[in-house]
């Protein structure tokens, strides 16, 4: 296989469109810090640091679980398990995704470029927690979260209440619907000896739970003008309301023993909720002058 064609295998394994799942909340970290839009260099940067993040975690993900993809019949025809790819290759990809983060966190400022060890172990990481504990959930929330706390970071070289409070609500956003998510593999989970808030406490309390986890995230994104010394306007709060729209939405659709709408709820309801926050909050900004 083809150096070229490897790379474009691995790049459709990692799902890289989805980079942009993560990245209305980098920007809105990043519009939030500089209280409005910063200088165009700081932007691209930002971006490269995510592809960078999001490429290192979702290869190492799919290499060191390649294994258990190939026994779970929903993953085992997935490009490692179906040998489309070499494992060697994407850990080569895995390599120089991490090199791109640590390169680009140089060009924003120090702090940046110091905390990478910290992201690259969050990020690298959440890989083995499903292995050990049914909260990995969380873990993973605490990965994506990293975004708007990195870029709020890029833009100023300081972390203050209003990048945490933010994170925080990506990390429950996240969790709560990895929760949903991980409700495909309940059973497959159970026998191969993973954990999963599923696993753990079937799938009823699951749906509990993943509801409460998004209720915390809204509580979240409740505080944040609070927060924010300048405080946020109408747009954010139209932003907010469509956040809760979204998670009424997503749950409606989830019901115990009916997962056949899953797809809809994680990839449509999420990937729209992240964009329609940060639109709405850069109207709110554009409309201030």
């Amino acid at each position: 296989m083809s150096g070229f064609k490897s790379l474009r295998t691995v790049l459709e394994m990692i799902k890289f469109e989805h980079t942009l799942f993560a990245l209305p909340f980098a920007f809105l970290g990043m519009m939030l810090a500089a209280q409005g839009w910063p200088e165009w260099h700081v932007v691209g940067w930002i971006v490269v640091a995510m592809v960078g993040a999001r490429s290192a975690a979702m290869g190492f993900n799919r290499l060191v679980d390649r294994g258990i993809d190939a026994a779970n019949p929903r993953t085992a025809d997935r490009a490692l398990p179906a040998g489309q790819v070499s494992p060697v290759f994407v850990g080569l990809f895995v390599l120089a995704s991490c090199l791109l983060l640590v390169f680009a966190a140089s060009r924003l400022n120090p702090l940046a470029f110091r905390l990478t060890p910290v992201a690259l172990l969050v990020l690298l990481g959440y890989s083995y927690s499903k292995r050990f504990t049914p909260w990995s959930h969380l873990i993973l929330g605490l990965a994506l979260a990293g975004a708007p706390v990195g870029a709020w970071i890029a833009v100023r070289g300081d972390v203050t209440a209003t990048p945490l409070v933010l994170a925080g609500a990506v990390l429950l956003w996240v969790a709560g619907f990895d929760v949903l998510y991980a409700l495909q593999d309940r059973e497959y989970d159970l026998g191969a000896g993973l954990h999963s808030v599923p696993v753990r406490f079937g799938e009823v309390a699951a749906l509990w739970i993943s509801g409460l986890l998004h209720l915390g995230m809204l509580l979240l994104l409740a505080l944040l003008p609070r927060v924010f010394p300048p405080g946020l306007g109408v747009g954010y709060w139209v932003g907010f309301a469509g956040c809760l729209v979204l998670l009424i939405y997503q749950h409606g659709i989830v019901r115990p023993g009916d997962l056949s709408r899953l797809d809809a709820a994680f990839f449509r309801a999420n990937g729209l909720l992240a964009s329609w926050l940060f639109l709405s909050t850069a109207l709110d900004f554009w409309l201030r002058g």
